[in-house]
């Protein structure tokens, strides 16, 4: 019953940074996910993997799991600061990658 907090990362699909700045607390699975045999989807009887919740600070998800008896282990976010990058540099000399039409 061990709980991950986190920041999640940025979805691929869409250049925004949005849901990115809230914290995640999310139980790790206990049992691992079976096929059922009729349709063949995959699940589990474990209810906790169904429970996210989020908060505005890793201090409050730390607080609460605290408060509640949950074993929880913190994963810092690695923020990317984005490099600006223009046309220019496109033709730039000393790229790695050659560039040609």
């Amino acid at each position: 019953m061990r709980a991950r907090i986190y920041r999640p990362a940025k979805s691929a699909m869409q250049s925004g940074r949005g849901r990115t700045k809230s914290w995640l607390l999310e139980y790790e699975p206990e049992q691992p996910r079976t096929p059922d045999p009729l349709m063949g989807w995959t699940s589990s009887s474990d209810m906790r993997q169904q429970v996210q919740m989020e908060f505005d600070t890793s201090q409050e998800a730390v607080a609460y799991a605290e408060r509640n008896g949950i074993p929880y282990q913190l994963f810092e976010p690695h923020d990317v600061r984005p490099r600006p990058k223009s046309y220019s540099d496109n033709f730039r000399f000393d790229r790695k990658v050659p560039w040609s039409h």
